[in-house]
């Protein structure tokens, strides 16, 4: 067995050495695990409980990181990023995955994508089960093109130029007005980690002003209305090194929806994404991405004991 040292993720220092690992073992299957934007989305997010941090723990082969565990949201629901050829280490991982995590109420769950076999396996011999498949979309941009205009009465905004007070408005009444109500109303009370309003504009202020690493936010797709109202907001992480065009988030106005705008705003994403190189466009488990194309997709095991 190699000589391997453990080392305790770190938010200043570590975000590029989680990049590295999972864009080096990244393929369009998702077999080792991850691309690199879900981790580092996630840990920009207000929604991630960021107090159990350091419980992410990379595994070092001298300077080179071969496998990471790391949680999303909850705390309770780990996922794992194994280097092809440290296939021995899936025991130690999930043994890691069981005891270092906080427990809470919740029961503790694996997360591997289905090309990850030694995990899974390992998993099974400590009594794990497959609870549920998730299912998401990818569109392969080598076999097929979207091709969806824009309607009438809405144009396309230029993201570099474009006004963090009302993407962040979008945002909210894309993802929360229905629960919570109008993006006015700044005191609504948050609950399960949600972002208010205010805090919202925040993060859309921060990620204009100072972006994580390896955002790549001149590639966010806009649509406003006639009265220059934004409407519908397409977020793109690029990741030249993996062909990669990784869209986070989407989402539309309820007003607006059922018009074509998002299928308009990924033919956008297909037109750019596909000139720089990216031969896969990321999307979600919504029947929506079917509808429109999408041809493929990347199933997640959700195990537990």
């Amino acid at each position: 067995m190699k000589d391997l040292k453990t080392k305790q993720f770190q938010i200043l220092t570590d975000i590029n050495l989680a990049w590295k690992l999972m864009t080096d073992v990244y393929d369009h299957e998702e077999t080792n695990g991850q691309a690199a934007p879900f981790f580092e989305y996630a840990i920009i997010s207000s929604w991630l409980d960021k107090d159990y941090l350091r419980l992410n723990r990379f595994w070092m082969d001298g300077s080179l990181p071969v496998a990471f565990v790391f949680y999303e949201q909850p705390v309770t629901s780990t996922y794992f990023v194994l280097r092809p050829g440290y296939e021995f280490l899936a025991a130690e991982m999930i043994e890691y995955a069981e005891t270092a995590y906080p427990k809470f109420e919740e029961t503790r769950e694996l997360i591997f994508s289905s090309g990850q076999t030694a995990l899974i396996e390992e998993a099974k011999k400590r009594g794990y089960r497959v609870e549920y498949e998730e299912t998401d979309r990818i569109f392969d941009l080598r076999e097929g093109k979207l091709d969806y205009k824009l309607p009438e009465g809405y144009h396309f905004v230029d993201a570099k130029n474009s006004d963090p007070l009302k993407s962040a408005k979008c945002l909210w009444d894309g993802f929360n007005s229905e629960e919570f109500g109008e993006f006015k109303d700044w005191d609504i009370p948050t609950k399960n980690g949600g972002l208010s309003p205010h805090e919202l504009y925040q993060n859309v202020l921060c990620a204009t002003i100072s972006p994580s690493p390896h955002a790549t936010y001149d590639y966010t797709v806009i649509i406003a209305d006639e009265n220059e109202e934004y409407v519908c907001f397409s977020g793109m992480w690029w990741v030249p090194e993996n062909r990669l065009a990784y869209m986070e988030p989407l989402c539309t106005v309820p007003s607006h929806q059922h018009k074509g705008l998002a299928a308009a705003a990924l033919s956008r994403h297909d037109e750019v994404m596909r000139e720089l190189g990216a031969e896969i466009l990321t999307g979600g488990g919504n029947e929506f991405y079917k509808k429109i194309g999408y041809q493929k997709v990347h199933i997640r095991l959700h195990m537990k004991k």
